[in-house]
């Protein structure tokens, strides 16, 4: 499948999911833009999303955690959106996770558990579905006042 596709489908799963949840979501207008939706929580707050596809790696959904700007290199998102939104094909699920909580290369969302039963510092995949989140995370995350890590004790 093209990349562009996979992109497309990504995005309207994630637009989808924000629409079900009854935000208004709106989309940048052309190229260049460092997120790909902003959708608007019920009190007017913006959400920057950056949309990303997750692929399948070691009973992980994997995805890229920075951009790249064909000959300027990586770059990082942070400060430019607050969420990515991320797409699994195979499970057709949705994924929020704050653009603060990751590095600046690649996440991993454990889906399977670990061989080594290892625990600490793994970021568990259910823990960022996004039917696990609530409005008042989500707003939470844009005032800096929930981090990744009380999002999953929370769960």
């Amino acid at each position: 499948m093209l990349t562009a596709v996979r992109g497309n489908m990504s995005e309207s799963a994630v637009l989808h999911a924000f629409l079900k949840r009854g935000f208004h979501v709106m989309l940048p207008f052309g190229g260049g833009c460092p997120f790909d939706l902003v959708a608007a929580t019920e009190s007017g707050q913006l959400i920057r999303i950056q949309v990303k596809t997750g692929w399948s790696e070691g009973g992980c959904v994997a995805f890229n955690t920075h951009s790249t700007d064909h000959g300027k290199g990586p770059g990082s998102y942070k400060g430019k959106a607050d969420l990515f939104g991320v797409y699994f094909e195979m499970t057709d699920r949705v994924y929020l996770i704050p653009v603060g909580a990751v590095g600046t290369s690649e996440c991993r969302l454990r889906i399977e558990p670990a061989r080594n039963n290892q625990c600490r510092r793994v970021k568990l995949a259910k823990d960022f579905e996004f039917d696990h989140w609530t409005d008042e995370e989500i707003v939470a995350v844009l005032n800096g006042d929930l981090d990744r890590e009380q999002l999953s004790l929370a769960a």
